[in-house]
């Protein structure tokens, strides 16, 4: 039930995306779309109209003109009869109708013959009456209620508006054309705006479905499943976004891995010193003959169980500062070469106990001190030291310089081990790695020796030496 939920609202969310997408990308579209339909409409009707109204404007100049020059200098007798022959000479009757028109605004030639004696009562006739000018007119006709387009042009004798001359045009044609060049940009606006949401739908799917992909994977990563990897079929940004995804959860399960190792391993590691020190205080107490050597004996192995519990915790609370940043130096000026001696002296006397011959060779010239914190360096050189004899204690030999190169002073510890698998260099510095090496340890030492020398402005290298055996080299910048 729970995860069908979860699927409901996994789908309710990708359509909401979907949704947004849509309005987001083709709302602006279509509101473009229609405002380019809207002035494309006006801008043909504005086109057409106005085509037609400057024919009909200079069709009735001419006519007026020529009324007025050649029919209208006989005076107000001769205009019936003149505009009864001008009206049968009209050539165009079939498509404009010319109306001779009195001052009071009654039709008194028409070449429709229809008309005639009729008031047409538009306002462009009384307007031209009125202002002596020529006057256009479109709109409804009051008496046959067709759409019409109309140009009065006033005829003038003496000064006085004596009649109009009238042409009049039906825009059934014209409106038949204005509505197809409208009609053809609304259908070539609909089938772009079909194509843009089609092309939008598909392109949404596509994303759709590898968020989907990629929503689901990183539910089963947060649930548990660490290393789960998504299958990589895309080229383009979401297989960059899928790419670094399976990073994620592979590095998740590395991380993971060597966590679960690194628990197991101080839980082991801290369980063996402890059996070793209660086993060994039983030992002693119970001992009836208080033997001193081995009293003595047991004492050292208490002692050296109690060190490397000591050295386990230190470790476990410099990695819990380097975690939550607490982790901080104090500097103040250092003999590097010193703190280096000191460890060394330190160690020499545990090593030869163990069989291990440690070799110390300084430079020949006096370092001058550097800007460190005395502390954290020498747990650096103890780590170092500690490390080599456990992992490369087997060649019986460690051999530890301090020198001075250019700007930097430069600490090495070779030992004469095994080295370390070349596979497992890049990781060694890791926290939690411990890699093929069966060696006691929490593996954070060298995580937190590698944080300490980062903090004063220097590198800690791990890599194999020539003729075998592992080279620690650790460089931090001279004062100087």
């Amino acid at each position: 039930m729970a995860e069908e939920k979860k699927f409901r609202w996994g789908a309710i969310r990708l359509r909401g995306l979907r949704q947004r997408w849509i309005i987001n990308t083709v709302m602006p579209v279509f509101i473009l779309i229609v405002l380019i339909v809207v002035l494309f409409s006006a801008g043909v009707s504005s086109y057409y109209y106005g085509t037609m109204q400057k024919g009909l404007e200079t069709r009735a100049q001419a006519i007026a003109n020529s009324f007025n020059e050649y029919f209208m200098d006989s005076g107000y007798i001769s205009f019936y009869p003149k505009a009864v022959q001008a009206a049968d000479s009209f050539e165009d009757k079939d498509r404009i109708e010319l109306q001779f028109i009195s001052s009071s605004g009654r039709i008194q030639v028409s070449t429709s013959g229809l008309t005639a004696g009729t008031s047409p009562g538009t306002g462009d006739i009384t307007q031209a009456i009125e202002t002596a000018e020529m006057t256009p007119f479109r709109g409804w006709d009051p008496e046959t209620g067709e759409n019409i387009m109309a140009v009065s042009h006033p005829l003038v004798f003496h000064g006085n508006v004596v009649g109009v001359m009238r042409l009049v045009t039906s825009l059934r044609a014209a409106n038949r054309q204005v509505m197809l060049a409208v009609l053809a940009i609304c259908l070539i606006a609909l089938l772009c705006m079909v194509l843009i949401v089609i092309s939008n739908l598909l392109f949404i799917n596509n994303v759709v479905e590898p968020v989907a992909v990629v929503s689901e994977a990183a539910k089963r990563i947060a649930a548990g499943s660490y290393g789960f990897q998504i299958e990589q079929k895309y080229t383009d940004e979401l297989g960059e976004l899928v790419d670094n995804i399976n990073d994620m959860s592979r590095q998740i399960g590395q991380n993971e891995k060597m966590k679960s190792e690194f628990i197991s391993s101080v839980s082991h590691e801290l369980r063996t010193p402890l059996t070793a020190i209660n086993g060994w205080g039983e030992t002693i107490l119970e001992d009836p003959t208080g033997d001193p050597v081995q009293m003595r004996r047991g004492i050292r192995i208490i002692l050296n169980e109690a060190r490397r519990l000591s050295t386990m915790v230190e470790e476990l609370l410099e990695f819990s500062k380097m975690e939550d940043g607490r982790f901080t130096l104090r500097i103040e000026e250092t003999d590097l070469q010193a703190e280096f001696e000191d460890a060394i002296f330190t160690y020499r006397e545990l090593f030869r106990q163990e069989g291990i011959e440690l070799r110390y060779e300084a430079g020949d010239e006096d370092l001058p001190p550097i800007p460190g914190d005395p502390e954290r360096l020498k747990q650096v050189f103890c780590n170092v030291l500690d490390n080599a004899a456990k992992h490369g204690g087997a060649g019986k030999r460690i051999d530890a310089s301090i020198v001075r190169e250019g700007g930097e002073q430069v600490v090495r510890v070779r030992d004469y081990g095994p080295g370390v698998p070349e596979e497992e260099l890049p990781y060694v510095k890791q926290k939690f790695y411990k890699g093929s090496s069966k060696a006691r340890g929490s593996g954070i030492g060298l995580a937190v020796c590698d944080e300490i020398v980062k903090l004063h402005g220097g590198t800690f290298e791990i890599g194999n030496a020539e003729g075998g055996g592992a080279v620690v080299t650790i460089r931090l910048p001279s004062s100087e």
